[in-house]
């Protein structure tokens, strides 16, 4: 029976936030909340994953108290059990002191009950960093499986897992020792619709949540602001797509409209120096 952690961050829809041009910064009430979509993709793997070899399946988050919100979301798609860290001691937190509360809180799932695989997923929306998930497995001193897109086996009794890493040419084939923590490429699998019986126990679930107070051992100088050397010199939203050319006339006429289009940027990308 395998233990799977997900760790799962809510964000706001970058498809629709504003920038605040005061501040330039992301102005995060300017957006609706949702469930990081790497993330969506990594609960979903754990649960088929559960349906493969038994076991169950939770959630982790860390975030303000709305973050709930993600975790129902998760047990939406199938997971089990959900727990969530919030406190104001994490505000303002980068990658670095992220991984290190979640590190934290993992740990406290362990002593509850044994975990054999952490899954996350590749990047958040929000930071583009996908540093967590290394960072987590460093502190707990387990191998990194990065990019995955295909979980080929996991055998809990002889203690490996086999994987296939994504590359830029190809993938790789990976065989690890467990424990250890993937982040996942969003191919890795669809996520279907929920099904009514999860959603009805969704909207009842209330998750396990706890302060800074209830993580053991915990060191309060690597929370937070105070243990976050990142320093963000700037934050700029990008440019929006310029105008196409309108097609205008009957087909024939559109396909050579199409074509003079396509000769024009091919000669200005030789004309900088791009193979032909």
């Amino acid at each position: 029976m395998l233990h799977i952690v997900a760790c799962i961050k809510q964000v706001p829809d970058t498809k629709i936030i504003k920038m605040n041009p005061k501040t330039n910064t992301m102005d995060r009430s300017s957006a609706p909340a949702i469930l990081n979509p790497y993330d969506s993709h990594a609960v979903e793997e754990a649960v088929r994953l559960r349906a493969r070899y038994g076991g169950v399946v939770s959630v982790l988050t860390m975030g303000p108290p709305p973050a709930v919100k993600a975790i129902k979301k998760c047990i939406e798609i199938g997971a089990d059990d959900g727990y969530m860290i919030t406190d104001r001691a994490f505000a303002g937190a980068d990658t670095l002191a992220t991984s290190y509360a979640l590190t934290k809180a993992i740990e406290k799932i362990a002593a509850i009950r044994p975990i054999d695989l952490i899954i996350c997923g590749k990047m958040t929306i929000d930071g583009d960093t996908g540093q967590v998930g290394p960072g987590i497995a460093r502190r707990l001193d387990i191998p990194p499986l990065t990019s995955v897109k295909k979980v080929a086996e996991v055998n809990k009794e002889e203690g490996y897992v086999i994987v296939h890493r994504k590359l830029e040419d190809g993938y790789e084939v990976i065989r690890s020792t467990l424990p250890c923590l993937f982040s996942v490429e969003k191919e890795i699998n669809e996520v279907p619709y929920s099904s009514m019986p999860n959603v009805l126990r969704a909207a009842r679930y209330q998750p396990h949540i706890w302060s800074v107070n209830d993580l053991p051992d915990i060191d309060r100088t690597q929370l937070g602001l105070k243990g976050s050397p990142t320093i963000v010199s700037s934050v700029w939203a990008p440019a929006k797509p310029q105008g196409g050319t309108m097609l205008e006339g009957p087909p024939p006429q559109q396909v050579q409209q199409l074509l003079d289009v396509v000769l024009q940027r091919k000669e200005l990308f030789e004309s900088r120096g791009g193979a032909s």
